[in-house]
Parts: structure tokens; sequence; C-alpha cells
């Protein structure tokens, strides 16, 4: 809108982001409340676009990779864009292939064991279990063990101050980017070179969120109780009835959890409000907060604003949220 030639400035030339005049090569882009200058770039995990006279030029990847998360007290967003909450105190399949009735060999299984932390009853997140044929890798205590081998995985660990990171190749089929927290979050993002079919809480990756609800028995459960209780690990685990909602349990915590979690509507994001819906991650980060109540106050909190800083990420989008008085890096 800002962007016409003969409005502000002399024909041919028109008003950059700072008030000057330059000719269209010169146009910058916006994206994110920030100006990107001819040339630049910016990635999505789908698509390269390439600042041109002003205006986003946007390619497709030739290999498009999906994140499914799993966060804070049972959050779960698929693949394909679901999103939903669950409260079970068991072993649950996040992800697997191998799952067509006639082929139903796996080259890989990702397994979340949850953990009650809170007196109302939610569960948290605390450990992870990767299987790779004979190789496993489990991550619990805020730290890994790796067991076994397999030739035909490739793999890579990077640690930092916030996170550890695993890079796995399984040859002709998947590249995956596994990245823990080291508490509750946990992000499985796969590039695939098969149609495989994948399956588990993080749903079908066939680009449909309509059908994500798909059982171990392969129909469409009704609800999402009903989808999370059919991939428990062990089927001798109490089925989940019912979802707590933490902040009735704990009114008294409400007031606190929606003022600390306010950061995600403040300024502080406000380049990412645009790019990211905040308004899912506000409450899931006040139902967290609310929900910690017997130790971890803070840590629950901290990760869940912790997922909308990385979907901004995901965007272009970098945030510096981190204060030494506010979820400080340790």
């Amino acid at each position: 809108t800002k962007c016409e030639s003969g409005c502000v400035c002399a024909d041919g030339l028109y008003e950059n982001l700072d008030g000057g005049c330059v000719p269209a090569e010169e146009c910058p882009c916006e994206y994110g409340g920030l100006a990107y200058g001819k040339g630049e770039q910016i990635q999505t995990e789908c698509e390269i676009c390439t600042c041109t006279k002003g205006k986003w030029k946007c390619v497709q990847k030739s290999k498009c990779s999906s994140t499914c998360n799993l966060y804070g007290e049972g959050h779960i967003t698929t693949f394909d864009g679901q999103r939903f909450v669950f409260d079970g105190n068991c072993e649950y399949i996040l992800a697997m292939d191998g799952c067509s009735v006639n082929r139903p060999v796996s080259s890989f299984k990702i397994v979340t064991e949850n953990v009650i932390c809170g007196k109302s009853g939610v569960t948290c997140s605390r450990s992870i279990s990767i299987y790779l044929g004979n190789l496993t890798f489990v991550l619990r205590d805020e730290t890994f063990t790796i067991s076994g081998e397999n030739p035909g995985v490739r793999y890579n660990v990077k640690k930092n101050v916030l996170h550890l990171m695993f890079d796995i190749i399984i040859p002709r089929k998947y590249n995956m980017t596994l990245i823990w927290n080291k508490h509750m979050n946990f992000f499985i993002k796969i590039s695939r070179e098969t149609q495989e079919t994948i399956c588990g809480l993080c749903g079908n990756y066939n680009g449909n969120m309509k059908d994500d609800f798909e059982t171990r028995s392969k129909y469409v459960a009704s609800n999402e109780l009903e989808f999370v209780n059919s991939w428990k690990e062990n089927p001798l685990c109490g089925d989940v009835y019912f979802v707590v909602d933490p902040c009735s349990k704990n009114p008294y915590r409400k007031a606190w959890a929606e003022k600390t979690c306010s950061i995600i509507n403040s300024q502080v994001f406000s380049a990412c409000h645009n790019k990211v819906n905040r308004m899912p991650y506000y409450e899931a980060c006040v139902r967290d907060s609310c929900g910690c109540d017997i130790g971890g106050d803070c840590e629950c909190m901290c990760d869940a604003i912790a997922v909308y800083a990385m979907a901004c990420l995901d965007k272009g989008i970098c945030i510096d949220w981190r204060t030494p008085e506010f979820c400080r890096k340790f």
C-alpha cells in the first residue's frame, strides 16, 4: 500500500520503509514487521522466498517437511495441523511407519511415556523412546542413552543450553530432526522420500487434518479420547475418559497463570502475531500454568511460551523473550 509511484515520491520512484525514495528494484519487502532488502531470502518448511521489487517471490522446496509438536501437559499438534489435549498416565505411540494392514513392519517408532505432575491429575511428557530396529534412544531425566546398533541408520546428536537435537537419516525413507527441551516439549520434524503411511498420535501425515484421529484399527475416531486410547503402547493401561481442566481444579492459580502467560499477547511477540495465531498457545500456557501445582510451575509456564517462540522461529521471526528475571537460560 505504501509503494505507489508518484504519490509521495517522483514518478518512477517509490517510498521505502524508512521514508526514502528508491527505484522499484530497490524496494524492500516486509515480513513480520521487519524490512528485507533486494535479494534477501526467508525460508519456511516448504518454501524459499526472495525479495524482488518489493514483493516476495516464493519457490516450493523439492522436499517438504512437516512437524509434530508434543508439549506441556499433553498438548499435541499433528503433522497436518490438528490440535488436541490429552491426560493419560501411560505409554503412547507418537509416530511410526509400517501402519498398513498388508505391511506391518516399521523402520521407526517413537513412544512417549507420561507421568503425573499435578494434584489435579494432569500429566507431563517426561520420557521419550525412539526405536530404529535394534537401535534405541531413550530421553529421560534431562539426558539420553543409546543402546544397540543399526548400520542402516545414520544419526548425529547436538546439544545446546536449552535443547537436545537428534538428526536421524533412514536412507531412501526419512530424514528426521527430533528436538527435546529436556523437560516436556518434543518436536518431530520429518521429511520423507517414500509414500509409506505414518500413524500414531501425530496423525497420518497425508495433508488432511480432518482424518487425523485415525485409530490403530484404521477407522477415524469420533472423539480425541477414543483416538488417544487406541494408541496406548501397553493395552493393559487404563483408558482416558475425560480431560481435566486444571484452572477449574485450581482457581486460585488462574489469575497468576493469565498474568504470566500474557507475554504471548504483548509487544514482545508483536512481530509474530500476524504470522502465527497466538491464542491456542496462550490458552495452552494458562492451562499448563494452572496444572503444575506440585512444583515446577514456572518451568511449565516457560515451556509453554517457548513453544510459541519456536513456532515464530519456524516462520522466520526470532523473538528474544527470555531475560535473567523471566525464564532465564539456566
